[in-house]
């Protein structure tokens, strides 16, 4: 059995766009928050630094702790192989840095199904494959939510 692994994500917003990975996989294209796995005696706030840098290529501003999601793979559309993970995943209000910035691209270490960064439209969350789809429709309604998604995809 695998451990309970931490995640960090990012919520970067400017001018009604939201920034995320771009991704492909057998099904297509698909976007994430950037963001990932927190490493042993490292704080959320420093993985998820360290994560934008390898993924976005951007020093970030990490900001309030808004959401946490879990994600317990055999119970969601992928569990014929994510069926071993279960991931907590802190959302973070975050800005750049540096907001010169106006084309982002791969950073040092993206993933591997990363193909680029993409600042996405709020309003267009609900027609693209973004995950959580669940935190990209409270985002696109502004909905208010309570801090804990639970187990949601």
């Amino acid at each position: 059995m695998k451990p309970i692994r931490n995640s960090a994500k990012a919520i970067i917003i400017r001018e009604g766009k939201i920034l995320l990975t771009k991704n492909e996989d057998q099904f297509g294209i698909f976007y994430l928050f950037p963001g990932g796995g927190q490493e042993f005696g490292e704080q959320l706030n420093d993985a998820l630094s360290r994560e934008c840098m390898e993924e976005i290529g951007a020093e970030i501003i990490v900001d309030d702790l808004v959401y946490v999601r879990e994600y317990i793979g055999g119970n969601h559309e992928f569990a014929e192989w994510d069926s071993d993970i279960h991931q907590v995943e802190f959302y973070f209000m975050c800005r750049l840095k540096n907001t010169d910035h106006q084309q982002l691209d791969n950073g040092t270490t993206p993933d591997s199904y990363q193909v680029g960064v993409e600042w996405v439209e709020i309003e267009t969350l609900d027609q693209i494959r973004v995950y959580p789809q669940r935190l990209g429709n409270i985002l696109k309604n502004r909905l208010k939510s309570g801090t804990y998604l639970g187990d949601t995809n």
